[in-house]
């Protein structure tokens, strides 16, 4: 009965988030909450649930300040020097053009959101594509799996999502992954600049002055700075009056500009400072000289002091970020509830020994294998939610079984993270392909086999190298 049961509540999450029905918040609570009742262990529910916040506590607290962190870093200028220095080594060489974006995709995809590092990457490179005729599934395509890639950063969300599910720590998940990681990276900047090739032979290679003459547009999108999750959604028009990227004398110098240059919260005297306390914290983190949480809280806390150093400010800045913070964190504790449901009640046992009575038992001992591959098409037609939260426990335990530790299952989770950022349930595909004026089946066609090259190539490399 558990077994029937724990399907059921991991069915019916499922189904309520992916046909929109609920949010994942309130599934994550409710759904479980009811199931719980439903087994007759109702009274225990509060001992689930705060057992289950004391061991997420860590996580939520390290996505908290990592976003708020990275959005302060976009905020103050940290990386439009980057920006302007890929503009200007692309020039109107479709090839260069490509890679480029695969560049700043990466890059960007530091702060951990998706959506801003979509919107920053398309208002960069648009303008260029746009002129010079370049296809734009190209663009969508390379900034969705750089991105992916990058996902996998431990305050992306699919760590800490499978530290959560599994109740690890997430640089113990991350940090072995990461020579893994980069060869899947290399790999779409190979890739890219192949895909490159291709362009550079059907267009051949322009001078700006000569793109410029040929097309007169102006199209351009212009990104601010403190922008949420859900920003972007009417980002496809510039607004009123704005002059834009690529336009007039400005183009062969810094007209193809993805930040407004002229906003606020720039603080070009410490851009030194910034980039030095970013490049301390992330040795920091791979180096573990301190728990992630505390080292994102510390930068956070010195970012905003440092760069903002007035009160109303400092709100400000943590205001412009609050709705990603919340989302993100808010969904962490809500987890609680359902991995603690899932667990307290025996369900997640009960499951995995049916699942162990099912597998063969020649597989039993690869179950990373199986679950690096099955995570390719479960997270593309799930939500990270319901994969990490619904089924990677189940899978985990199963591999227990038979010997294979849960920190080797949930790297192999993560395997399919370039794959899922161009799925129908992520909403930042859609700021990607709708400020890039793509269509979503076309996206779709183009990026899935590529996608999907590139996780079984970092799968690959984590057998290699021993680390899945």
């Amino acid at each position: 009965m558990l077994t029937i049961l724990g399907f059921a509540m991991i069915a019916t999450f499922l189904v309520l988030i992916m046909m929109k029905k609920m949010s994942p918040i309130a599934a994550l609570v409710l759904i479980p909450a009811l199931f719980c009742v439903f087994v007759g262990k109702g009274a225990h529910l509060g001992d689930y649930v705060i057992d289950g916040v004391t061991s997420l506590a860590p996580t939520a607290a390290m996505l908290m300040f990592a976003i708020v962190y990275f959005g302060v870093m976009i905020d103050v200028g940290l990386f439009d020097p980057i920006v302007r220095g890929i503009l200007k080594f692309a020039k109107a060489d479709p090839m260069r053009i490509v890679v480029g974006t695969a560049v700043l995709a990466a890059i960007v995809s530091l702060d951990g959101d998706g959506s801003t590092t979509f919107m920053i990457t398309v208002s960069a490179m648009y303008p260029l594509y746009k002129r010079l005729k370049m296809s734009l599934v190209v663009l969508t395509g390379v900034a969705a799996m750089a991105n992916g890639v990058m996902n996998t950063l431990p305050w992306g969300g699919p760590t800490a999502r499978a530290a959560t599910a599994l109740k690890l720590d997430a640089s113990d998940i991350f940090v072995p992954m990461i020579p893994a990681l980069l060869v899947g990276l290399l790999f779409v900047f190979v890739l890219s600049y192949v895909l490159g090739l291709r362009e550079r032979k059907r267009l051949g290679v322009l001078t700006l002055d000569e793109v410029l003459v040929e097309e007169k547009e102006t199209e351009t999108v212009l990104v601010g700075t403190g922008t949420g999750a859900g920003a972007g959604a009417d980002q496809g028009t510039p607004p009123a009056g704005s002059s834009g990227p690529g336009t007039g004398a400005e183009a062969e110098d810094d007209g193809f500009q993805g930040l407004d240059p002229n906003r606020a919260t720039l603080r070009p005297r410490l851009y030194w400072f910034n980039a030095l306390l970013t490049v301390v914290l992330l040795t920091a983190m791979i180096l573990e000289w301190l728990p992630i949480p505390v080292l994102f809280l510390l930068g956070a806390a010195l970012a905003l002091t440092v760069n903002f150093p007035r009160i109303p400010d400092q709100r400000a800045r943590l205001a412009a970020h609050a709705d990603n913070v919340l989302n993100v964190s808010g969904m962490v504790f809500a987890a609680a509830v359902f991995t603690g449901v899932l667990q307290g009640t025996g369900m997640v046992d009960s499951m995995a020994t049916w699942m162990v009575d099912v597998i063969p038992e020649g597989m039993g001992p690869h179950m990373a294998l199986v679950t690096g591959l099955l995570s390719l098409p479960l997270t593309y037609f799930m939500s990270n939610d319901g994969f990490y939260f619904g089924v990677l426990p189940v899978l985990a335990e199963a591999g227990a079984a038979h010997g294979v530790s849960p920190l080797e299952m949930a790297r192999a989770s993560l395997v399919g993270q370039p794959l899922h950022m161009s799925s129908p349930l992520v909403p930042a595909v859609y700021v990607l392909v709708g400020m890039a004026r793509v269509d979503f089946g076309d996206h779709t066609r183009f990026v899935v086999k590529w996608a999907a090259a590139t996780c079984l190539v970092i799968l690959g490399a984590g057998i290699l190298f021993g680390i899945i």
